[in-house]
């Protein structure tokens, strides 16, 4: 008589186990997930180079614009008032119509403040800003 187990020891399996698969795929899924929106916080650029530039800024139509911190404007030295800053630089662009502006804000001076410096510029219609930074020194000690 023959026995069942018998003839099962020599069968071999024709199926292929897909759980440990489907775990795989899941996990690596999950993964996926988790860290694709960490990736979305960059900021897509558009940084002209030399070449795209139409026409140079007349240096002697450049303006400068300061703010201390303790949020008081200078243009070209001269302390103002926000509002006259605004109509200041409304006549100046009246008067050279490729004005552009400098500004000049101290390192502790918070970012609101600024904001609404900007917001000045952008009310007198200054399209061409630029803000002047000062590279860091290495190993010397901060200065104001």
């Amino acid at each position: 008589m023959r026995r069942f187990s018998d003839r099962n020891a020599l069968h071999t399996l024709s199926e292929l186990n897909v759980t440990p698969l489907l775990d795989l795929a899941f996990v690596l899924l999950i993964i996926f997930m988790i860290t694709t929106p960490l990736l979305e916080n960059s900021m897509d650029l558009v940084v002209p180079d030399s070449a795209s530039a139409k026409t140079e800024i007349n240096p002697t139509q450049v303006q400068t614009v300061s703010v201390d911190r303790n949020d008081v404007l200078k243009l070209n030295e001269q302390v103002m008032t926000p509002g006259d800053l605004e109509s200041r630089l409304q006549e100046l662009r009246r008067d050279q119509p490729g004005l552009a502006v400098v500004v000049r804000p101290h390192k502790e001076l918070p970012v609101q403040n600024f904001i609404r410096v900007m917001d000045l510029l952008h009310k007198a219609g200054i399209t061409k800003v630029g803000v002047m930074t000062r590279p860091e020194a290495q190993g010397a000690a901060s200065q104001p």
